[in-house]
């Protein structure tokens, strides 16, 4: 079962914190979170693959994907509860995973603004911008 939110015409600056709690769907080989300018530029795309036990960041941009970071503190799995938060800052991202565990993304694109958000099999229970 495919479970996709976009959400547009966010106000998303530097020094904002983004708060998602909901649930992986339970037959998802992967979930993503994607924030950015549009769905076509993707200042954080964040995706964890249970298949590769790994997390994958990355940004899109000009129809092209950077280089891959990968993080293999994957803490979560199909069916599961998740509180995720994501920390814009000037020069970068911070997400903080379910566990406490934070990995770090830079801002590639450079972007001062996030009005797109993006949600692929996690089924949103709670959306905060703090």
């Amino acid at each position: 079962m495919s479970g996709t939110l976009e959400l547009t015409n966010m106000d998303m600056k530097p020094g904002t914190t983004l708060k998602l709690k909901g649930r992986i769907a339970s037959d998802a080989s992967s979930f993503t979170i994607n924030l950015g300018q549009d769905k076509n530029q993707l200042d954080l795309h964040f995706n964890p693959r249970f298949s590769e036990s790994t997390i994958v960041c990355n940004s899109f941009s000009g129809g092209s994907w950077g280089p891959e970071q990968r993080d293999s503190n994957l803490c979560f799995s199909p069916g599961s509860e998740v509180k995720i938060t994501v920390a814009f800052q000037k020069d970068e991202f911070k997400v903080t995973l379910p566990d406490g565990y934070q990995l770090t993304f830079p801002n590639r694109l450079g972007h001062d603004h996030m009005s797109y958000l993006g949600l692929d099999q996690l089924h949103l229970s709670s959306f905060k911008l703090d």
